[in-house]
């Protein structure tokens, strides 16, 4: 075992760089990492991974899988993602060399503003129902990723989810446990409840579910295209639904909706470059953490040291100040990126940090109902093919089972994304119609010295600060991507204040001086999923490719098979 141990940080750090004694400490991990020369599939279901590698083993490229493997997991686990939701993307092209970012989070319908709502007695956004929906970007943004970087029609790649959405499949642990505890909300409507529920009960772990339904919308698209799903009978199922539940959509919010390629951003951090999605994405607020992290020594304080833990929690609250007062759709404003990206900023940011006490309020003040008690409900998967080109994939519902709607006959629930406006005037998140509200989904992508990795955390607002402490597990303390994932993490989802979530893999000593600094830890149990969880993928500069996948949940990094039996089977 001690041998095996010092083998690990001898890997570590030819592919990271060196490890100071402080760094010594490091996660007991419960899965190794897969390393191939081919492909793998990362995502939180086995099944949708391995949708994913067969789209490889086809001989398509890491796109063809990365859609694959969504489209299925948005079947297996309907309460995080499927085809009613948003979808974002970074992906890392090999042969350029470039990275490209895909924003396909949907805008409001037409009609839907501040003053519609305040005269349907609203004060502030629902986070149910028919007014919380905003069009659904994901197969959009599948239609323009395959198109520009695809290899495979829809008919191939959809063909996986079509046959599980039709003959079903066996329900997992973790996702099986979850749906469980949102039968009282599916049960609400009775399209959702006969499209996610079995005799009015979930469908038990290991049973088979199906769902037809989604096969038909799943053909529709794979026929069609993206004109399967914005335009046709889906579409009009979705405007009957909308007109049923006093909504305000039109067919042409649905038909003129169209994804960005957008430049993605990026700041370093230790050597490394750490790269995100622009506004209307949260991923800001993970660079912005990174640079308030950086003027600290946090490699010689060492993993899960008071001091280390202390500065992270208290960049979080400074990045998210500043992440809810300035944020929102830039069609519609103009958010100050470089400003709050520059290095100056996280080094006056970081000089507000006292080592000796938690500060509970934090400038600016936070908007009023800004909290993660709902909107974890996402999935992340990551994919990378024998060439090396990497996806960085994020899609999902927001909230478990989305808005709680879903149309007739169509198999998916609507998305309630726009929970996350405001009513507040003249804010730069203010609903308005055709407005995207700001996004807490975040895919993201890090490189140095020919070392690439792919990865994301899912869960709402832990999102950002989850990025920063997988980029400080590997820059600061020399973890290889599976460590990373595994390590204890903290999560603070409220604005002000200074109660923060704990893993209870942070060892107790440690807990103990973060609540003599005025931390209000709340200790949670190992391995749930109020931490989130996350995949990530990896090519070092020999050549191999990593993949990693987290014990928090059902998920497998799962590799490409080399065709021993001919290519393209």
């Amino acid at each position: 075992m001690y041998k095996l141990f010092l083998c690990q940080i001898a890997v570590s750090a030819v592919v990271f760089g060196t490890i100071t004694l402080a760094q010594t400490r490091r996660p007991n991990v419960g899965r190794s990492i897969v390393s191939t020369k081919f492909g793998i599939v990362a995502a939180s279901h086995p099944l949708a991974a391995r949708a994913g590698v067969e789209m490889l083993e086809r001989g398509g490229n890491a796109v063809d899988a990365a859609i694959a493997a969504n489209a299925t997991i948005g079947l297996m686990e309907p309460a995080m993602n499927g085809i009613g939701g948003d979808l974002f993307v970074i992906y890392y092209e090999a042969k350029t060399g470039k990275t490209y970012g895909l924003n396909s989070g949907g805008w409001a319908p037409s009609g839907l503003t501040a003053e519609y709502m305040r005269s349907k007695g609203y004060t502030t956004m629902p986070q149910s129902g028919i007014y919380s929906v905003t069009v659904p970007g994901a197969v959009a943004g599948w239609d323009a990723l395959r198109s520009r970087f695809g290899t495979k029609p829809f008919s191939e790649i959809l063909a996986p989810a079509i046959y599980y959405a039709e003959n079903g499949f066996p329900v997992t642990e973790v996702i099986g446990t979850n749906w469980l505890g949102y039968v009282p909300y599916i049960a609400q409507h009775p399209n959702t409840a006969k499209t996610y529920l079995i005799d009015g009960r979930a469908p038990r772990v290991g049973e088979i579910f199906r769902n037809p339904d989604l096969g038909k919308s799943l053909r529709l698209i794979a026929e069609q295209g993206r004109d399967g799903f914005y335009k046709g009978p889906t579409a009009q199922a979705i405007l009957q639904l909308s007109k049923e539940q006093g909504g305000t959509f039109t067919a042409a919010d649905l038909a003129e909706f169209q994804p960005e390629l957008v430049m993605p951003i990026s700041t370093t951090y230790r050597g490394w470059t750490v790269t995100e999605l622009p506004p209307n994405s949260t991923g800001i607020a993970a660079l912005m953490m990174l640079n308030i992290m950086e003027q600290y020594p946090l490699n010689e304080w060492g993993f899960h040291s008071t001091k280390a833990l202390h500065v992270m929690i208290e960049a979080k609250k400074l990045a998210y100040a500043d992440l809810i007062r300035y944020i929102g759709d830039p069609k519609f404003s103009k958010p100050p990126v470089e400003s709050l990206l520059s290095k100056s900023h996280g080094a006056a940011r970081a000089k507000l940090i006292d080592m000796n006490k938690a500060v509970c309020t934090v400038e600016p003040a936070h908007l009023a109902g800004y909290t993660d008690s709902k909107g974890s409900d996402t999935i992340y998967l990551s994919a990378i093919d024998r060439d090396g080109n990497i996806v960085s994939l994020i899609q999902s519902n927001y909230s478990a089972f989305g808005s709680g709607l879903t149309a007739p006959g169509t198999g998916f629930v609507l998305h309630n994304r726009g929970g996350l406006f405001t009513l507040e005037g003249n804010h730069p998140n203010a609903l308005a119609p055709r407005k995207r509200p700001l996004h807490t989904i975040i895919p993201a992508f890090m490189e140095k010295n020919g070392v690439r990795i792919g990865f994301g955390i899912m869960g709402g607002f832990n999102q950002p600060q989850a990025h920063a402490q997988f980029v400080a597990n590997i820059a600061d303390f020399g973890f290889d991507i599976q460590e990373a994932l595994e390590a204890g993490r903290f999560t603070k989802g409220t604005f002000q204040g200074c109660d923060v979530n704990i893993e209870s893999l942070v060892p107790q000593n440690v807990r103990q001086e973060l609540t003599s600094l005025g931390h209000q830890l709340q200790v949670i149990a190992p391995r749930s999923g109020v931490f989130g969880w996350g995949q990530a993928v990896m090519s070092d500069p020999a050549g191999v490719h990593h993949g990693a996948s987290e014990p928090r949940h059902d998920g497998a990094a799962i590799p490409e098979m080399p065709p021993v039996f001919g290519a393209g089977r």
